[in-house]
């Protein structure tokens, strides 16, 4: 099998309801798009959600790191290329890179992925499905960004709460991955976006949230422009902990 034949490439518009007031795709948007490139990748290569649910499994993100020069404007056309990095046990890395309409990679993506039992929730040896077919999609593709990082918030007095509704639960019945990302851009004044944007934003995923359940939101500035997020539910539980880095 070819390098090529192993990274998948998927087509976009900058839709007018995607896009800030600047024009710009909005990160949660962009997000959304890189896990619906990851489900087309895997499900063309036997490895989808559909097929994983008759066998009770899923897949779940467990860390996203996106590094931008700039995000695509309102009516451009752009493409998400991904593909499988490397294939442990129980995780596997898969990578993005973002092409603007004149074919320049404007950003890359980083990805950390486990699947787990439906009803255990425990992960899954990944080398010992379909006896360890996904190895073949490895793939020796440059993404030259940082992996995730380890992300620590010392601050202790909350910079928001909200309650979980249902705009922010998925078909699995959590709080959806995109959502915590949108509700952590949101703890930022609209100024910030007006003079500043975002050069490298990072999630790291620990625990699921529900419907009903309050989430606080703890932020530290630990750099100038760059801003470190926890999110907690119902008071002590991390759910999910980010990097924002502003330019």
């Amino acid at each position: 099998m070819s390098e090529n034949s192993k990274i998948g490439t998927y087509n976009f518009v900058a839709e007018p309801f995607h896009v800030d007031f600047n024009g710009r795709l909005t990160m949660g948007v962009l997000g959304n798009h890189l896990l619906n490139c990851a489900g087309f990748h895997s499900a063309d290569r036997g490895f989808g959600i559909a097929t994983l649910n008759e066998e009770n499994y899923t897949w779940v993100l467990s860390r996203l790191a996106i590094e931008l020069d700039e995000m695509p404007y309102q009516y451009e056309d752009f493409q998400v290329q991904t593909w499988v990095e490397n294939v442990y046990r129980l995780f596997t890395d898969r990578n993005f890179a973002i092409i603007n309409k004149d074919g320049k990679k404007i950003g890359y993506a980083r990805s950390v992925w486990a699947m787990i039992n439906l009803n255990t929730r425990k992960p899954i040896d990944l080398l010992a499905m379909h006896e360890g077919a996904i190895v073949d999609y490895i793939c020796d593709e440059s993404c030259p960004i940082e992996k995730p990082s380890r992300i620590k918030v010392a601050n202790t007095d909350p910079s928001d709460k909200l309650t979980a509704k249902y705009s922010d639960i998925d078909v699995n019945g959590h709080v959806n991955s995109i959502r915590y990302i949108e509700h952590i851009l949101d703890l930022f004044p609209i100024d910030f976006y007006k003079t500043k944007r975002i050069r490298r934003f990072e999630m790291a995923y620990v625990a699921e949230s529900y419907y009903g359940d309050e989430l606080s939101f703890f932020c530290d500035e630990v750099n100038e422009n760059e801003y470190h997020v926890e999110v907690k539910k119902n008071g002590n539980e991390v759910v999910c902990r980010s990097k924002v880095i502003f330019v």
